[in-house]
């Protein structure tokens, strides 16, 4: 029989979507099951982007150029620059999702063997990209106990060997919701500057940021022209997760005529999510200013249940929306699927990501998981009451 890949072998399973068929099986139970564990907003999609489809007069659904329409970016240049970032449409590639514009970032910086370092727990996919990319993740550890603040500088200075070729943050962080403060990114800037590597920002966050606070973009006004590299998208910021439309934006011509051959080697972005996600850029503020509002509304209501459920340690997120929860559980994989293959309150149970898939250092957030509030406030308090008397009868057991 052929033999598969030592890559495919290591390719993670994603800690998102690995419980899906324990939820489907729960369901076909008669369950009723509330989804904690991705990061679906429940938020209207704007009207803008949606008549864009529903109204459009494409009669030939053809290609577009490979580093996504003309018009299409210039639009994307000119948000940017309503966001103090001063990019050119010459500086931007879109891409299928965000997901596409890391793969292009790390196949244009990086060979087989090479090493990236990521604050951990950091994104799921980071852990798939890398090893679909032949690189390796090399964690610097943030803690709950801390916030998940910046790890000290020190300690990514004790990491970067010649094989270093970037640090990879998340701001405002998945899993975790930690914003990074302008001191936090003077210092990484700092350093890359220091060893010549990049700093690749994943920035798909930036409008949901809370306690008025300020999203610090690393093409704000940090000398990283040369060393900058941001991967931006759609799906959180529009409620628009199946467009699949994202991009990458550096000033660095390098690195955006590198990334250029691989989107050629993909032939173009999707035509029709660029036409609903170019109509999506006439988003009033108004719909924003709502967004975070209820967001803020529900992060409390979450955090406020959390702190109120024993044994049970939360951080609290400054932006996007998901925390990282310790629970008093030995291993919160066994736990997240006992939830659904033998638990219920009332028919109604929870789905949760465990956390160990957010690290990439062994035995580390055995007992945590991720909850996103993307569910209404009075969904999000049911949910902490399910989590609450699960955790008895489980501990129990």
């Amino acid at each position: 029989m052929p033999s598969i890949s030592f890559k495919g072998k290591k390719m993670p399973e994603s800690p998102i979507r690995k419980l899906v068929p324990f939820a489907e099986n729960a369901k076909k139970r008669g369950i009723k099951v509330f989804h904690l564990n991705i990061g679906q907003p429940d938020i209207k999609t704007p009207d803008c982007a949606l008549e864009a489809i529903k109204n459009n007069t494409v009669e030939v659904l053809s290609y577009s150029r490979s580093e996504g329409s003309e018009e299409y970016r210039q639009k994307i240049a000119n948000y940017y620059a309503k966001n103090n970032i001063n990019v050119t449409a010459n500086e931007i590639i879109v891409t299928t999702g965000g997901s596409e514009a890391l793969l292009f970032a790390m196949g244009s910086i990086t060979d087989p063997g090479d090493e990236i370092i990521i604050p951990e727990p950091f994104y799921a996919n980071y852990n798939g990209f890398s090893t679909a990319s032949s690189i390796t993740v090399v964690p610097v550890i943030s803690k709950i106990e801390d916030n998940f603040a910046l790890p000290p500088i020190e300690e990514f200075e004790k990491l970067i060997t010649p094989k270093t070729k970037a640090i990879l943050i998340c701001n405002p962080g998945n899993p975790t919701g930690y914003l990074y403060s302008k001191e936090e990114i003077q210092k990484l800037a700092k350093i890359v500057k220091k060893h010549d590597i990049f700093l690749i920002a994943d920035e798909v966050y930036r409008e949901f940021v809370y306690d008025n606070a300020q999203h610090q973009s690393v093409l704000n006004d940090f000398g990283l022209e040369n060393h900058a590299i941001i991967i931006d998208s759609v799906s959180k910021r529009y409620s628009m997760c199946g467009a699949r439309i994202g991009c990458l934006v550096s000033k660095n011509k390098d690195v955006i005529a590198t990334a250029l051959k691989f989107a050629q080697a993909r032939l173009s972005p999707p035509t029709f999510a660029q036409i609903a996600s170019e109509a999506a850029l006439e988003t009033p503020k108004s719909y924003f200013d709502e967004v975070i509002v209820e967001y803020k509304d529900r992060r409390d209501t979450l955090i406020s249940q959390l702190n109120k459920v024993e044994g049970v340690k939360v951080a609290t997120p400054k932006g996007a929306f998901y925390c990282v929860v310790e629970l008093p559980v030995d291993d919160a994989d066994k736990f997240a699927q006992w939830l659904l293959e033998e638990y219920n309150l009332n028919n109604q149970t929870i789905m949760v990501a465990p956390a160990a898939g957010f690290y990439s250092t062994q035995g580390f957030g055995i007992n945590q998981v991720r909850i996103a509030y993307v569910l209404k406030k009075e969904d999000l308090i049911k949910s902490v009451n399910i989590l609450a008397e699960a955790l008895k009868k489980y501990n129990q057991n």
